[in-house]
């Protein structure tokens, strides 16, 4: 991961549950010391849940700041996926307690008015150190809203799919209907409010 000259005062930030039909789309910001113990830190797509879990409590003990925001499923309608992603991305790197002097973006779009140079570098979830400590926390904080969700509303199978719009998500949500979580302007959920299916509990 030395291709990039990513320094101890640099961030990286990636994003986690942009496809999923429900829920928030997550964003973090991570600034690792120059020296860090991190084992097998990559792409957390690349990863068990199990170790993802344990990285993420290392990074946040090891990492010089850390931050992870989101945007809700009413901004993702309001503002739709990507610029949602993007607002979401633009938090998290505000809510470090330490103004990076450079941010490197997995994917090939910056923020826009995020007011610090940055650069965006696709795959740079398996590239960059710091994107991969993001990508890593992004996705548990992601993950962690579908098990709460699940505890909610059991029916609907979201600590196993994790939102995506799976056979078993699509068959609870034509039998259920569509929860305030879900995202109205994706289409499968568009299609079922279209026709008032909405939960009753």
């Amino acid at each position: 991961m030395n291709e990039y000259n990513v320094l101890a005062t640099h961030a990286g930030v990636d994003e986690a549950g942009r496809g999923p039909l429900v829920g928030s789309v997550f964003a973090a910001a991570v600034i690792l010391p120059a020296h860090y113990d991190l084992p097998d830190l990559t792409d957390s797509k690349k990863l068990s849940e199990k170790k993802r879990d344990k990285l993420a409590e290392l990074i946040k003990n090891q990492a010089i700041a850390w931050s992870i925001a989101s945007a809700s499923p009413a901004e993702i309608v309001q503002y739709n996926i990507l610029h949602a992603t993007m607002l979401a991305m633009k938090r998290a790197v505000l809510g470090l307690n330490q103004k990076p002097e450079k941010v490197w973006i997995d994917g090939n779009r910056v923020p826009p008015e995020l007011g610090i140079d940055a650069q965006a570098v696709v795959k740079g979830d398996s590239k960059i150190a710091q994107i991969s400590a993001a990508s890593i926390l992004a996705k548990t904080a992601r993950d962690a809203e579908m098990y709460a969700l699940a505890t909610l509303y059991p029916q609907y199978g979201f600590e196993k799919h994790k939102g995506y719009g799976t056979a078993a998500h699509l068959a609870a949500l034509r039998q259920y209907g569509v929860l305030p979580e879900h995202r109205a302007d994706f289409s499968p959920v568009k299609a079922l409010l279209a026709q008032g299916k909405f939960f009753n509990q």
